[in-house]
């Protein structure tokens, strides 16, 4: 079984992998940044933000902090999914304004920056939704994104409001969490642009007083800041990728599964075609190329010259740029991205920066009343019905009814009564020693399958009566994926107004919770 590289990281296992853990956040915040230049940056997302039409007076506040001198900043980013996405995107931005306004000084300022992905082509990642409503019914939105395009590329479309409407008039709320969430998303819809800049203006709307700043790479001024990490990637196209791959290696000997491959000839570079469609660039030594034609090094040059947005990077070196662009002092992650920066460090390198502290983001299931009383009579956490949902039910009916064959209990009382025995046996020939435990082993692994399969029916049965299970896994399960993973953040602010918004505001940047909404 291969260990999760992002439990390591927490647990301060990885320094070969890794230069900083989340345990050195007072070194990240004490070391400099002078190389950045921050009066550009402040320009160029001055522009940005200008454009998409929430360019005010905190944004501008935070840009003039940005500009000095000794400023840094808390990144985050995500995938511009629909309506925000899954709840996670919103957590992370939130950490990000937390964890900037834990460290702020007045002498050196740190801001918090959003990095919306616009230049992902994955459409079904970004094009799906799940919200549940307050009679319980899971509603999931699916817009006709085309796929292999730039999100930042595509135009938001009349239609996708509609649908949008749609859903919400068929969401069971209150008329007034119903028309304060239609009204967040007329704001976003209503400036036009992209997918990607109608996500934008929401995780804004959501976050922008809390201090966040949004960055969409895709957007001229900023793309232009990014040109010379990538001319400098073109210089050796395969340097990075070797350096990815031979950390791999090294993560597989140390029995983890890496998760970036890099196959001989493939770059860290993507190129965004005549036709809209963005490809990995592949070289051969003399030559780049895509799955339709070839390119001269000086081809891909004049088109990064060009027009520097179409020239965009892999997952190996999306962070890369992002930090050569920002003075970063820390990037608030999810364990994926924990397990790709475990193979980024010597790409960093090949660019002449460190890389930054990886933050493990904030993670929050919300617990709404009802879901509170149904836990509370289990005697569960979220996290144990997400792991287990039926068991969870199962034992707590056992428990009712007074079933001692299915209780841990009676499996560990069992277990002791074998190994006494095979110590005995043992004692008495000892080459009987190994089948004996071989029989304990496989005895107590039969009958604690079996109470699993016992506890599991008596949930089926219960929820057959009464829906408590198909309740609990609505909640926090929906379509079987963990909440956080799954459900819009807007579900919430669609049942309870702001409420959460103003809970998630008031944890503690890393809180790993499970959160009760009054």
């Amino acid at each position: 079984m291969t260990r999760s590289i992002a439990a390591a990281y927490r647990a301060g296992e990885l320094p070969a992998f890794f230069r900083l853990t989340p345990g050195d956040l007072d070194v990240a915040a004490r070391e400099a940044r002078p190389d950045v230049d921050r009066a550009a940056l402040a320009d160029a997302l001055r522009a940005y933000h200008r454009d998409l039409g929430t360019l005010d007076r905190d944004v501008e506040a935070h840009l003039t902090r940005l500009a000095h001198p000794a400023s840094r900043v808390v990144v985050t980013g995500q995938q511009a999914g629909l309506l925000t996405g899954p709840a996670y995107s919103v957590h992370k931005g939130a950490d990000a304004a937390l964890l900037a306004r834990a460290l702020d000084r007045e002498e050196a300022p740190v801001v918090a920056v959003y990095w919306v992905a616009s230049q992902d082509h994955d459409a079904a990642e970004v094009a799906s939704t799940t919200l549940l409503d307050a009679e319980e019914t899971l509603h999931r939105l699916t817009l006709d994104v085309p796929e292999g395009v730039p999100v930042g590329r595509v135009a938001w479309r009349e239609e996708w409001t509609e649908e949008v409407w749609a859903l919400l008039s068929r969401f069971g709320t209150s008329p007034e969490h119903r028309a304060a969430v239609r009204a967040r998303v007329e704001a976003a819809v209503q400036g036009g642009g992209s997918y990607a800049d109608v996500f934008a203006r929401l995780i804004h709307g959501l976050l922008g007083s809390a201090g966040l700043l949004v960055l969409d790479p895709l957007h001229p001024a900023l793309a232009t800041l990014m040109s010379p990490t990538l001319t400098r990637e073109l210089e050796c196209p395969l340097d990075g990728p070797a350096r990815i791959e031979e950390a791999a290696q090294r993560l597989e000997a140390a029995g983890f599964a890496p998760q970036l491959r890099r196959p001989p000839g493939a770059t860290n570079l993507f190129l965004e075609e005549e036709d809209g469609r963005r490809r990995l660039l592949r070289f051969d030594g003399r030559a780049f190329g895509t799955e339709t034609r070839t390119y001269t090094r000086e081809e891909v040059r004049a088109v990064l010259e060009a027009d520097p947005s179409r020239l965009t990077p892999a997952a190996g070196l999306r962070p890369v740029v992002q930090d050569a662009l920002l003075p970063t002092l820390a990037f608030v992650v999810g364990p994926g991205e924990i397990a790709y920066g475990a193979q980024l460090a010597k790409v960093y390198e090949l660019h002449g920066l460190r890389q930054p502290l990886l933050w493990p983001r904030l993670s929050a299931t919300w617990l709404e009343p009802n879901v509170v009383r149904l836990l509370a009579r289990l005697g569960a956490t979220a996290a144990q019905v997400q792991a287990s949902p039926e068991e969870v039910l199962g034992r707590s009916l056992a428990r009712e009814r007074g079933a001692g064959a299915a209780a841990a209990e009676r499996l560990s009382a069992l277990d002791a009564e074998l190994r006494a025995l095979t110590e005995e046996l043992a004692a008495l020939d000892p080459t009987l020693e190994g089948a004996a435990e071989r029989t304990r082993r496989r005895t107590t692994a039969r009958v604690a399958h079996l109470q699993i399969l016992a506890v599991r029916a008596l949930a089926r049965q219960e929820d057959d009566r009464t829906r408590q299970l198909t309740r609990l896994k609505r909640h926090l399960l929906p379509h079987g994926t963990p909440q956080e993973r799954e459900m819009n953040f807007l579900t919430f602010v669609l049942k309870h107004g702001d409420e959460p918004l103003r809970q998630l505001l008031t944890l503690k940047p890393g809180t790993q919770v499970e959160l009760p909404i009054p």
